[in-house]
């Protein structure tokens, strides 16, 4: 999705900070990080939806908002479109917390099915490589272009490497396709293949390193074959 939330390439950010992990601020963030998992096996969202619906947030909240209220977004907007949250409902509770903050939250009976498959999954993840019928288009060692198109809705295709021209390296194998399923539209598995990219392409000869490269992921309906005579 184009906007700000597309930050790959982007300058005038600042240096960025890296902490040991993981890093709560807060601990209201801790629950976050459990409702994730536990939303995502409810069926309220894939992990393609969720980083869609962050990319709903007004983009000025996005950027001054800490890592885990875009999650605590996504999970809220999600949560209130299966019908498993109550708008209504939600803001009596919160205006009764902000009153009485250390007011005792419900009790709710633990499900040891639930518990088992966060535990699963926060250390392994879940799995997105899926089988498909179509034959991957790409060989290692085609030089290929990243369609330079602005589609609507969620996309991983990153604006930096758009129209850009780098060498496939290595094919990975068919997984979800993030177009269609961050948009409600399906899994529609797409092979994947890892693209290396010289800096002078990404940043121009001005300011690209030329013993530098960047390798980047890509789904199959994202490039096509370069136009000869492009640079590897």
């Amino acid at each position: 999705m184009n906007g700000v939330f597309d930050l790959g390439g982007t300058d005038g950010l600042g240096p960025v900070v890296v902490e040991d992990e993981p890093v709560f601020r807060a601990e209201w963030e801790k629950p976050m990080f459990t409702m994730f998992p536990a939303c995502f096996r409810a069926g309220f969202f894939g992990v393609d939806s969720f980083r869609h619906g962050i990319e709903k947030m007004d983009p000025a909240v996005y950027l001054k908002a800490p890592y885990y209220e875009h999650w605590l977004y996504s999970i809220e907007n999600h949560a209130i479109a299966a019908g498993a949250i109550d708008p209504d409902e939600l803001d009596r509770r919160t205006e009764y917390y902000l009153a009485n903050p250390d007011a005792p939250l419900p009790e709710h009976e633990q499900s040891a099915e639930l518990i088992q498959f966060v535990n699963a999954v926060v250390p392994a993840g879940a799995p997105a490589i899926r089988e498909t019928d179509k034959p991957a288009r790409f060989s290692v060692g085609d030089v290929v272009t990243v369609t330079d198109v602005s589609p609507p809705g969620h996309t991983r295709r990153a604006r930096y490497v758009r129209g850009k021209t780098g060498t496939v390296v290595a094919q990975r194998g068919s997984f979800i396709y993030p177009d269609t399923a961050g948009n409600g539209l399906g899994e529609d598995p797409e092979h994947v293949y890892t693209v290396k990219f010289t800096a002078e392409e990404l940043w121009g000869a001005e300011y690209g390193d030329p013993n530098q490269s960047v390798y980047f992921d890509v789904w199959d309906p994202y490039i096509e074959i370069a136009t000869e005579g492009a640079a590897k």
